[in-house]
């Protein structure tokens, strides 16, 4: 899964979107924001609905954002967190890490890569 994923488009486009740029519902767009809906768990049915105007767009992309940004933070927190438990000897402590981290996580990415880790404690 991780190597389908590039998320610049819909960074670029919400971050032109937050300097003022009107949000333009083409086909591409509509399509980036579908796609990017799959991959931050947001169900495909309240995406098609949130295509249906631009306000309701707009607030799509901010919510993908989100997701894709507080994951980010989430996962880099995690990784650092074990990093130092495991160099403390705490295989344990930094097992919790991650299964609570597994126990907020929504994103499909940021779960297979903290699944991945928790494996790695083995």
């Amino acid at each position: 899964m991780s190597e389908d994923i590039n998320w610049d488009e819909v960074r670029d486009l919400a971050a032109r979107v937050e300097a003022g740029e009107a949000l333009v519902l083409t086909p591409d767009v509509r399509e980036l924001l579908l796609r990017t809906a799959r991959e931050v768990a947001i169900p495909d049915a309240d995406a098609q609905a949130a295509l249906q105007d631009i306000t309701t767009a707009t607030a799509l992309l901010r919510e993908e954002r989100g997701r894709i940004r507080s994951g980010s933070l989430r996962m880099m927190a995690a990784r650092s967190q074990v990093r130092k438990l495991r160099q403390a000897g705490d295989t344990a402590g930094a097992r919790k890490v991650m299964e609570d981290l597994l126990a907020v996580e929504v994103v499909p990415l940021y779960r297979e890569l903290a699944e991945i880790a928790l494996e790695d404690l083995d």
